[in-house]
């Protein structure tokens, strides 16, 4: 791993943490849970930019099949390892600490922090990230309209369903 791509991930760290305590300081009145919720909101949105700009031709958007990572990948994925590490540390601090949430970021740091260290299979990993982020906004605006005060709401319910269908029809191409 380039000394540019761990200058990345320690930049990356420091500007989500710094992220959420602005939008802290902003929502000063919402939960600890629904700050997080913007900033992982903030970093899905920011994924699948970063995934779509690293597609080197739309026709085969995962060719070639375990080559060299290109830049734009690695950048793509730093950012999301400066997120994980950043959201792992965060989760410590909330008032729960779920032993499978804190499984879950520790794989996909080693597993992307591999690609990132190999710089290997770089087109593989950023379709992974595209299709798990794709539909992250929706899970989180459930849960943020929720706190609002939108719950059993028409608006709502647009967030519920389109979460798992985003979700299921990426997932459902990848097979393709």
């Amino acid at each position: 791993m380039g000394d540019d791509v761990v200058n990345l991930i320690v930049l990356g760290v420091i500007s989500w943490a710094t992220a959420f305590l602005l939008i802290r300081k902003i929502f000063s009145e919402r939960s600890f849970e629904f700050c997080s919720r913007i900033v992982s909101t903030i970093h899905a949105t920011l994924a699948v930019i970063l995934a779509s700009l690293s597609v080197e031709d739309w026709s085969c958007p995962v060719c070639p099949l375990a080559s060299d990572s290109s830049p734009k990948q690695r950048r793509a994925l730093a950012v999301t390892v400066a997120y994980l590490i950043y959201d792992l540390i965060c989760c410590l601090f909330d008032e729960r600490v779920s032993l499978d949430n804190t499984v879950h970021h520790l794989v996909s740091i080693v597993g992307l922090g591999a690609g990132l260290a190999y710089q290997k299979s770089g087109s593989e990993q950023v379709a992974a990230l595209f299709i798990t982020e794709i539909s992250s906004p929706f899970l989180h605006a459930r849960e943020l309209l929720k706190e609002l005060g939108y719950r059993d709401t028409g608006l709502n319910l647009a967030a519920d369903v389109n979460f798992p269908t985003l979700q299921n029809s990426f997932v459902s191409l990848s097979w393709l």
